[in-house]
């Protein structure tokens, strides 16, 4: 049966409703690098710039720069930060900057700070009014991710960063780049909405992915399109957004994702007249649902009404392996609920599996289980690296080619 959705009267997105960003005019760069060259300056990670780049293009607005003490709070116990006007925004997790006992020393009665590209020495931006405060790794880590153990991907992370977070305003000095072939894709909320009006988009839904898209990932978002102009809408618009910031070591790189992406539109398995792909520049936690509500919320700040949500969203195994770390369902259930979160639409993931009486992914149907293959993520690598061909229909062929050859250059 198809997935109940309300039919809410939304707003068609436009750039009266996109968010601010904090990247300095052109025409007042110069000026401002100058300005920052005379600073005390604090180098920051890779990780540290994911996050430069979030909070530079207005993804987790109203947050205008690094989580100050209260900002920090708030998220860490309440999943929400409250705007100017008194509004309450959702923000499940924290965007913080670290330093060390030296950095603070050396920079503590400092007015303005400018944040340097650890490798290169290069000025990214200007922290304003900074102020330290301590970091308390293990009730972050637990508080994020329900457990305090260091084999967790991103509370490695935070053990080894410093003592101290610092907070305040930013300005970032001229747009993040990366120069490495797919900056066309890192479209910011701006260049979102710009987007959505070239296409004539009167609704806009978006799918996270951090994975390659098999055909049930197509189907899945085939369905809810055809649910939406059910609803009445005509020009819905689908925005396949990959998580582009740092992931687990097994998880396929995103070079590689986006070329199998790619592939996928350009086979037809995803129309791609009504597709936007994307790169969304966060980090992946793998918070659960704690981070779920993170992914949604930063969509909503790129005009996103409709938001599909799957089956175990931003979850991994235990680092122990012997279970998945959150329960598959209850990143669905939070959404539901969240607090900031009430004016986006969820549609609800529905299972697809590999139908062998249709040779075909299909929906999934208890009462026939046995006509189903459930194709796994770790499978479906298994297949990849050894070269063994799925189940015809499982994926496109152009698009299944792209893990082979990545798999192959492995070996």
């Amino acid at each position: 049966a198809p997935v109940a959705v309300a039919a809410t009267p939304v707003k068609v997105p436009t750039q009266l409703a996109c968010p601010p960003t904090v990247v300095v005019e052109e025409g007042e760069r110069e000026e401002r690098m100058a300005h920052a060259k005379g600073l005390k300056m604090l180098p920051i990670s890779d990780v540290d710039i994911q996050w430069l780049h979030v909070l530079s293009e207005g993804w987790a607005f109203p947050l205008m720069g690094f989580m100050n003490e209260d900002e920090y709070l708030m998220s860490q116990h309440f999943n929400v930060l409250r705007g100017k006007d008194g509004k309450l925004h959702n923000q499940s997790v924290p965007i913080v900057l670290h330093a060390s006992d030296e950095e603070k020393e050396k920079l503590e009665a400092c007015e303005e700070i400018a944040l340097t590209e650890q490798t290169t020495g290069k000025i990214l931006a200007i922290l304003k009014n900074p102020h330290f405060y301590a970091h308390n790794k293990e009730e972050r880590v637990s508080r994020t991710f329900g457990l305090a153990d260091e084999r967790h991907p991103y509370a490695e992370i935070v053990y080894a960063s410093g003592d101290w977070l610092v907070g305040g305003d930013i300005e970032v000095l001229e747009p993040i780049r990366y120069d490495d072939g797919l900056d066309k894709y890192r479209l910011s909320p701006q260049q979102l909405y710009a987007k959505y009006e070239e296409l004539g988009a009167d609704c806009v839904f978006f799918f996270q992915l951090r994975n390659p898209i098999h055909n049930g990932h197509a189907l899945l978002m085939t369905s809810c399109r055809e649910q939406l102009i059910e609803m009445g809408f005509k020009n819905p618009v689908l925005v396949v957004h990959q998580i582009g910031g740092k992931v687990k070591g097994d998880d396929v790189p995103l070079q590689q994702r986006i070329e199998q992406n790619e592939a996928v539109l350009e086979e037809g398995i995803l129309d791609p007249k009504s597709t936007i792909l994307g790169i969304f520049p966060s980090p992946m936690l793998y918070a659960g649902p704690t981070e779920v509500q993170w992914h949604a919320k930063a969509r909503m700040n790129a005009g996103c009404q409709y938001y599909i949500v799957g089956r175990d969203p931003a979850g991994m195994k235990h680092p122990d392996g012997s279970k998945d770390l959150y329960d598959a369902w209850h990143g669905k259930k939070v959404l539901q609920m969240a607090p900031g979160l009430e004016e986006l639409e969820i549609l609800p993931f529905r299972v697809a599996a590999y139908d062998k009486t249709k040779g075909a992914m299909a929906f999934f149907e208890p009462e026939r289980a046995d006509d189903f293959l459930f194709i796994s993520g770790t499978k479906m690598r298994g297949y990849a690296k050894s070269g063994e061909q799925p189940p015809d229909g499982f994926m496109g062929k152009k698009a299944w080619n792209v893990l082979v050859e990545y798999y192959a250059g492995l070996k």
